[in-house]
């Protein structure tokens, strides 16, 4: 692991969490996935890059449960998820942070975040104060609609609900489309903060620089199947990777 990369949050080989093995998923006629397979280890930043279309958002809705899987499968801590419904992927501590952040415009920021927490039943105080932790200006703003923030501002409150169900692995989905660089930058060091914390964390990211950098290993997804893969530091040095998503050569 080159220097500056995120450290891993136990010592050794940690097991895999999340696998993906020949997944494969349509909408309609449409073949969205036809052979995705990847691997996010306990502790790690893996990122899941590719150009748009490629079908990453679809890997990760199929993971969530939001999109069926046609073929395939998804294991969560060695046991096949796909199939299951969403809630009981959310409850078995997997959460997703949706592309567009999908807030709820016309509830409060603390609505939303307690909207993250529906399936528990205990006290959300230190989770929220974790969250407000994270990102102070959740806690300044608590009594104000979500959709008057920024878009920087939401992609915070989207990242802080998703917390709010306590996941083991959370997955984000573009977490930096459309949003002013400075935040953006905040943004993902909450990811690398999260990450030393023991959060793990599966990403997909249109800038595939600021991914690699961030990761401890990602995939490449092209036309719907994982082409090749390998530590974050090395793709960055590829020149394939270079010429197609880094605009050079």
């Amino acid at each position: 692991m080159s220097a500056g990369s995120p450290a891993f949050a136990s010592v050794g080989t940690p097991p895999v969490m999340l696998r993906l093995q020949g997944l494969a998923a349509r909408y309609g006629a449409i073949e969205a996935l036809r052979d995705v397979n990847l691997e996010v280890r306990a502790g790690e930043i893996v990122s899941l890059i590719g150009a748009n279309g490629a079908g990453k958002s679809t890997t990760l809705m199929a993971i969530s449960g939001i999109v069926r899987a046609t073929a395939g499968t998804v294991e969560f801590d060695g046991r096949r998820i796909n199939g299951e419904r969403a809630d009981r992927i959310v409850a078995a501590g997997l959460a997703q942070v949706p592309e567009g952040r999908r807030v709820f415009p016309r509830l409060t920021v603390r609505e939303n975040l307690e909207m993250g927490a529906y399936l528990r039943s205990d006290d959300l105080g230190p989770d929220l104060s974790h969250v407000h932790e994270l990102f102070p200006v959740l806690e300044d703003r608590a009594g104000q609609l979500a959709g008057t923030l920024s878009g920087g501002e939401q992609q915070m409150l989207a990242i802080g609900r998703a917390l709010m169900s306590r996941p083991r692995l959370l997955m984000m989905d573009e977490p930096s489309m459309g949003i002013a660089p400075m935040l953006v930058a905040r943004i993902f060091e909450a990811v690398k903060e999260l990450n030393r914390e023991g959060l793990t964390v599966l990403l997909v990211e249109q800038n595939a620089r600021a991914a690699l950098k961030l990761s401890h290993r990602a995939y490449v997804l092209e036309t719907g199947r994982t082409t090749f893969s390998g530590p974050g530091a090395e793709l960055l040095d590829d020149d394939r990777i270079r010429r197609a998503y880094l605009g050079e050569g």
